[in-house]
Parts: structure tokens; C-alpha cells; sequence
């Protein structure tokens, strides 16, 4: 594993390439299934990009906890509101999930630092 997230996402973007050549279909119904799941509507966006984090964590999944990490700061998610899903991962898998966790935190740190902020602070809820 890389020790950027950013640079994590690029690489497995770059690595999916082929993917998207050789299985055009496949690839083009995943991101469209990826749409759905997350658009608003009972849940908001926000919520079910934290689920998809702490799902990402209990799988041991490195790509996912970058690319929904970076989807939440986008969205404005809180630290208090990563932490807190992280704390629902760690409860479901038990100590591989707080190893990933760790991660997660550092991957939302580097993403919130990359879009120009430390990362929303549970104060500012």
C-alpha cells in the first residue's frame, strides 16, 4: 500500500484502464450501479458515503477507503461523523477493521488537507 491516498486513487484509476477496455459493459453498469447507490434519497449522499466507508474498512478494501474518503470531504463530512462510522466498522470487524480504521482517518486527513482544510472538526458541526 502507498503511503498517499491520492496517489492510490490515481493508481488503481490508471490500473482500471484495461478493465474498462476489456470489459466495457461490465465497468460502465458497476459506475452506474455506484450512481445509484449513493444518490440522495431516504439516506443523503453523505450518509451512504459513510456506510460505503465503513464497509470499505470491515473488507480490509485500501482503494475504497481512499475513494470514499476523498467523496466525503467533498460532501463536507466531519471528522466526528468519520470517526463515528469508523467506530460502527471497528464494532462489526473487530481489530483488522480498527487497523483499517487508522487508515481511513489518515486517508480523510490527507484529502481534507488536499482540499485546503484540516478536515472538518466536530466543533464545526
Amino acid at each position: 500500500m502507498t503511503n498517499s491516498y491520492k496517489q492510490l486513487t490515481q493508481d488503481v484509476m490508471a490500473n482500471l484502464v484495461p478493465l474498462h477496455k476489456g470489459v466495457p459493459q461490465v465497468m460502465k453498469g458497476f459506475g452506474e450501479m455506484g450512481k445509484s447507490a449513493i444518490a440522495n434519497g431516504a439516506l443523503d449522499a453523505k450518509t451512504k458515503e459513510l456506510i460505503a466507508l465503513a464497509v470499505g474498512v470491515a473488507a480490509r478494501c485500501d482503494g475504497c477507503i481512499a475513494f470514499h474518503t476523498k467523496a466525503l470531504v467533498k460532501l463536507g463530512a466531519t471528522e466526528a461523523e468519520v470517526h463515528e462510522a469508523l467506530g460502527v466498522a471497528i464494532y462489526m470487524g473487530g481489530g483488522p477493521s480498527a487497523m483499517y480504521a487508522s487508515n481511513a482517518v489518515a486517508a480523510f486527513n490527507e484529502f481534507s488537507a488536499l482540499a485546503g482544510n484540516s478536515g472538518a472538526k466536530a466543533s464545526e458541526q
